[in-house]
């Protein structure tokens, strides 16, 4: 039970005691107690003058005077203009302590029945993955941790856009211009070759089309007859109808891509329970398209296109099938929503996809409202901002993007400079530094990017991500690898890590108080789909610690009970920042 549910709890008893009266211990409001008063958690006593019918103060009074007297938790008052600041005992936080300690899956919320599908990552096969995708990546496998965290059954998807004009320029570009390279022939990753094609094909296209305006044709009219762009648009037809060679192309440059995709993902320490291929969901909706007429939710037009009119609900009318009978990219999104609820039988689905998708999702959840599925509601976009660099956007048509292979790579390179400036890692065997500066550079990347709120634009910054002091993971990755020091100095002299039965001190009962909050952050985080929540919880905790350590002693206190029981206590703090990492997708060492 949490700290807050307790007083709530014990503030309606003594309501009840004192008044007579029955109150909802719910609708009690209790918080966490400004740093500037004397307490651990305030009871806000306003809510309840209209049954004491005294002042604040003399409610206060009465209210905590009670509690203090009956509840052994409860150990002081003080009552300040309607706020009612309590402090817990020290039994009440040993007992915080020992029923953290002694819970293996603490933290672990229990099942709610649920089942949530994760879309994220959905890359084009025309180019490899970069900081952008890197974003979409680490947020939705952080969000579907959360939420597994929290109680629920995660069914984790991506859905690869591997059909279209994007990788038909890719196609093109190969045929012409690469003179049948491979990734073997040229030692390159699969999907770094074909994005390589695609930036031939844009400066393949800025070339012809420039030839165009100079012979007196409009830019814009010269993009759409520029020789190269026709003849993409004519592969992408003969893909649509089974052309044999394209279709065999198609194949061998997605291939390609795909095992780029894998090492990428298994870099990052990221996985799927299923990928789709929008190649075998891109007809996917039509059916719906043909429901909605019948139903005269839609309407088609002269030409034989369809639309649906949002124009009561505050947006636009919206084109579902164009004139020629095909359908565009929300059609399939509808089919796929569709099939995926039947399928599974989700109690909710999220889409991890960034906030230049904000319309695109408001218009999906209408239409299918529209069309009468009940779940429509239970769609959740989670938008996120973009990511940018010291140096401005990036630019995938120009080859301006920072790819993800490389600033994994460079992040590697960075742990490695400056643990070494550091000397972070001198005491670290040769054969294991390798393996500590990838976990050190893969801990900085994803920590400096999941600590923002998703919805917020950032700027990344990767010399400052690796700081080993600061609001960053290698911080919080060399405290736990400082208490995991301790712990095997303490095992190698015969001292337990045991809780006795010893009061905390004030800089203890400050870090089992964060400890205590654990599960119920958990629980805020999922709800607002916020790894960030977990990040700074993970930063507070470990700066507290080591606040802690400086000015405590642990093997060298002479009293053998206090100092088992410190033990214990750092144990469990090295115990919860691994949980929460691993939240995150964060590993933490044992040595630096």
């Amino acid at each position: 039970m949490t700290p807050e549910l307790f007083i709530a709890g014990k503030a309606a008893q003594a309501v009840k005691a004192l008044y007579g009266a029955d109150v909802d211990a719910g609708s009690l409001q209790v918080q966490v107690t400004r740093k500037e008063f004397e307490g651990d958690y305030t009871l806000i006593v306003f809510p309840l003058l209209r049954i004491t019918h005294a002042s604040p103060d003399a409610s206060g009074e009465a209210i905590g005077g009670w509690l203090t007297a009956n509840c052994p938790e409860i150990s002081a008052y003080n009552s300040v203009k309607g706020f009612l600041n309590l402090s817990l005992s020290p039994l009440w936080w040993r007992e915080t302590f020992e029923a953290a300690a002694g819970d293996p899956s603490f933290g672990q919320l229990p099942s709610t029945g649920r089942r949530i599908m994760v879309e994220f990552s959905s890359p084009n096969t025309n180019k490899p993955l970069h900081l952008g995708h890197i974003r979409n990546n680490l947020l939705g496998d952080s969000v579907s941790r959360l939420l597994k965290a929290a109680g629920n059954e995660v069914i984790k998807v991506t859905l690869v856009n591997d059909r279209g004009v994007h990788i038909c320029k890719s196609m093109y570009a190969w045929e012409k211009l690469f003179g049948g390279a491979t990734p073997e022939s040229t030692g390159k990753k699969g999907d770094h070759l074909v994005g390589d094609c695609y930036v031939a094909f844009s400066n393949l296209l800025k070339k012809e089309v420039a030839e165009l305006v100079a012979a007196g044709v409009p830019e814009e009219q010269a993009e759409k007859e520029a020789p190269c762009m026709k003849a993409v648009h004519e592969m992408l037809v003969k893909w649509e109808q089974g052309d044999a060679h394209v279709r065999e192309l198609w194949a061998k440059m997605n291939g390609w891509v795909f095992d780029g995709f894998d090492a990428t993902y298994k870099s990052l320490g990221i996985d799927f329970d299923k990928v789709y291929y929008e190649s075998q969901t891109y007809l996917l909706g039509k059916e719906l398209v043909q429901k909605g007429l019948d139903a005269g939710v839609f309407e088609r037009q002269a030409d034989g296109s369809v639309w649906c009119d949002l124009t009561a609900d505050g947006l636009d009318r919206k084109l579902l099938l164009r004139s020629d009978g095909t359908s565009v990219y929300i059609t399939q999104d509808l089919g796929t929503a569709e099939r995926r609820f039947a399928e599974y039988s989700l109690d909710s689905h999220v889409y991890v996809v960034g906030d230049e998708q904000n319309y695109h999702f408001q218009v999906l959840k209408l239409v299918l409202g529209k069309l009468g599925f009940d779940w429509a509601e239970r769609i959740y976009h989670l938008s996120y901002g973009m990511v940018e660099l010291p140096d401005g956007k990036m630019k995938s048509r120009e080859g301006t993007v920072v790819d993800a292979d490389d600033l994994i790579a460079q992040m590697q390179e960075e742990a490695r400079r400056t643990s070494e400036e550091s000397g972070k890692l001198e005491d670290v065997p040769s054969e294991e530094k390798d393996r500590l500066y990838a976990m050190i550079g893969l801990g900085a990347l994803k920590y400096f990017i999941l600590k923002v709120d998703p919805r917020k634009k950032m700027l990344f910054n990767p010399a400052e991500s690796i700081d080993f002091n600061g609001n960053t993971g290698p911080f919080i990755q060399y405290t736990h690898a400082r208490i995991c020091s301790i712990l095997r100095k303490a095992a190698e002299q015969g001292i337990p890590a045991k809780a006795e039965n010893v009061d905390f001190s004030p800089k203890e009962v400050r870090l089992v108080k964060i400890l205590g909050a654990y599960p119920q952050k958990v629980g805020e985080a999922a709800e607002a789909f916020s790894p960030a929540l977990i990040a700074n919880f993970a930063y507070d905790l470990a700066k507290e610690f080591n606040q802690y350590y400086h000015e405590t002693q642990i093997i060298r206190e002479p009293d053998a009970a206090v100092r088992s029981t410190r033990l214990a206590l750092i144990s469990l703090v090295a115990s919860v920042l691994e949980k929460a990492m691993g939240l995150l997708g964060i590993d933490l060492p044992e040595r630096m």
